[in-house]
């Protein structure tokens, strides 16, 4: 089973290959829900954070709230650097439980580990290879203000902290551009699929 890593920038329709992925037969290991868990229900990796952040990252409930982290963590390299070196290995041991179990049930050829951090986790050491989905970033803006999730400020913040996709592409073993119609991204999404199996 190959273990593949799916990688692009906010806005850059990563997700959404995720998804046609999945529909062809892939198996799919969201890291970033997986890391969102992490941080819910994992009470030794939830005392890191407080112990690294201090109380300001807590709701009024005394949980982390992500809302007041997301603020903090994107505020410089530094702070999310420190957030990644908490949660990171966490997400890590699941990725490993996850294709095990996979790997077990013999039902899947492809193994995906869908994360936006892919190379700045150092993830992509664990990789057969590695696909990253780019796109213009002015497309990327668009897309990101319709979910409305995100200001424009807010999303060029994250943008200036991942690597760029420049630097992701150079990188990469396959390349799928998103700088069209979402028929197209099918379209480009099914021949990077099919050069895997």
């Amino acid at each position: 089973m190959l273990k593949i890593g799916l990688t692009g920038g906010i806005g850059s329709g990563k997700s959404s290959v995720s998804q046609h992925f999945k529909k062809w037969g892939a198996h799919i290991f969201d890291a970033d829900t997986v890391a969102k868990n992490i941080l819910n229900n994992n009470e030794i990796a939830q005392n890191e954070v407080i112990s690294e952040f201090g109380t300001d990252v807590l709701g009024a409930n005394g949980r982390i709230d992500k809302s007041k982290l997301s603020r903090i963590v994107f505020q410089d390299e530094d702070n999310q650097l420190t957030l990644n070196t908490i949660i990171h290995p966490y997400v890590f041991t699941e990725i490993d439980k996850d294709f095990d179990l996979t790997l077990s049930k013999g039902e899947n050829d492809i193994f995906v580990v869908d994360a936006a951090l892919i190379y700045e986790s150092g993830a992509d050491t664990h990789m057969d290879y590695v696909i990253v989905v780019t796109s213009h970033l002015g497309l990327r803006v668009e897309r990101v203000l319709a979910r409305g999730d995100l200001s424009r400020n807010e999303f060029l913040k994250r943008v200036e902290l991942q690597w760029s996709d420049e630097e992701k592409v150079q990188m990469a073993d396959f390349i799928i551009l998103n700088n069209s119609s979402e028929d197209n991204l099918l379209e480009e999404a099914k021949k990077t699929y099919d050069l895997l199996l």
